[in-house]
């Protein structure tokens, strides 16, 4: 398979989807652990101790222009298309907060100084949080895979409502589709409070 230089013009159709390994099924209605993650903005979010409907998305990593991804990497289901999930959700942001969303995060387990550079160049209006130390992703149980010698996180979203997940998608494919995904489930979904 030839790799697709192109971070965002991907053609979905030359990729492999992931398929369902169930490895998301005890997180509906799940408590997000107590982990504080540093984020891009300076701060510190601990996810479980936000009020609110927060939507998170993981992913395994974002590319760079400059850097060449890991051998193989378009072979890999699911690997490809963190820009362009990153992308749709910032597209998607003013869309995502007046359907009840108080924040929206990405999150993968590369430093936060890399994803410093991602979220200037990709002019993100939220967050990405840095699990590095894989303390949060051993605490949920997230879904990993190891690539090139690094432990990244499988492509996922969640809805969280006051630290409690309300749903999952996962697997995600395309990976540019995810924001909308999430999107019409907050549409039809408006959240209760009492």
């Amino acid at each position: 398979m030839t790799q697709q230089p192109n971070l965002l013009a991907v053609d979905w159709s030359k990729i492999p989807a992931p398929m369902d390994d169930g490895a998301m099924a005890h997180m509906t209605g799940a408590r997000l652990p107590a982990v504080a993650l540093p984020a891009t903005n300076g701060a510190s979010v601990t996810l479980s101790a936000l009020a609110g409907r927060v939507v998170v998305y993981g992913y395994p990593m974002t590319g760079r222009p400059d850097v060449a991804l890991p051998d193989g990497w378009d072979a890999i289901p699911g690997a490809r298309g963190c820009t362009p999930q990153s992308c749709a959700f910032r597209d998607h942001h003013a869309e995502l907060k007046a359907a009840g969303a108080s924040a929206v995060y990405g999150l993968s387990t590369q430093d936060a100084s890399y994803q410093r550079e991602a979220h200037a160049r990709l002019h993100l209006p939220f967050a990405l949080l840095s699990d590095a130390d894989l303390k949060f992703s051993g605490a949920a149980r997230l879904p990993t895979m190891t690539v090139a010698g690094r432990t990244l996180l499988k492509r996922f979203a969640l809805v969280v409502d006051d630290g409690i997940v309300t749903t999952v998608f996962y697997p995600v494919f395309p990976p540019d589709a995810n924001a909308g995904e999430v999107l019409a489930w907050l549409s039809a979904h408006p959240r209760t409070t009492a």
